[in-house]
């Protein structure tokens, strides 16, 4: 049976450390934000790949700077992805718009299905269905997105995400569906 005691105000504090220490690693790695080459994509598994950005061998991806997010996690069927909700990100009703959980979510869990590739193979998300718990706002702390695969065929993978604080207190959470196709041949870039 599972526990349903809350965490101590410690052990949430020991959490956020934790938490923000990671964040911290992370930053010192990431490449500055960029176009990832095309023949990146592709070029190994899907583990490979994330693990690459993970280690700064690829640009970060442009909207983990905009909304001032980064990977915390990769492995096989898994992607965590944590930032720091901003009032910058406020919607007209006073907490942090949904576009930002959105983003943060859908990364998640396309990038777990990312994470079970094939090399030579991508995915593009074909459906994202999310649900809003309670509000998140500016005074939330750094929350994670947890994306766990649920199934990956030859075509299609679905996951699973959640978006919790440090407490473990649930913010939203999501399914998606993916299309998986090869990687398409990389076309000349034109210079103009």
């Amino acid at each position: 049976m599972q526990s349903t005691a809350q965490p101590t105000e410690e052990e949430i504090s020991a959490t956020i450390d934790r938490w923000l220490a990671r964040e911290r690693e992370v930053r010192l790695l990431l490449a500055q934000p960029g176009k990832i080459p095309a023949d990146a994509i592709g070029s190994g598994s899907g583990i490979e790949f994330l693990q690459r950005l993970e280690r700064g061998e690829l640009p970060s991806p442009p909207i983990c700077h905009a909304l001032d997010f980064v990977p915390v996690e990769f492995e096989r069927g898994l992607a965590v992805f944590q930032g720091t909700p901003k009032s910058d990100y406020y919607n007209p009703i006073g907490c942090v718009h949904g576009g930002y959980v959105a983003t943060l979510l859908d990364s998640a869990v396309g990038c777990a299905v990312q994470s079970t590739l094939a090399p030579g193979f991508c995915y593009t998300t074909i459906e994202l269905k999310l649900n809003f718990v309670r509000p998140v706002t500016d005074r939330t702390g750094p929350v994670r997105a947890e994306g766990r695969v649920i199934h990956v065929s030859r075509q299609i993978g679905t996951a699973e995400g959640r978006l919790v604080d440090a407490a473990g207190k649930l913010y939203a959470h999501a399914t998606t569906t993916c299309l998986i196709f090869p990687v398409p041949p990389v076309a000349e870039e034109s210079s103009k």
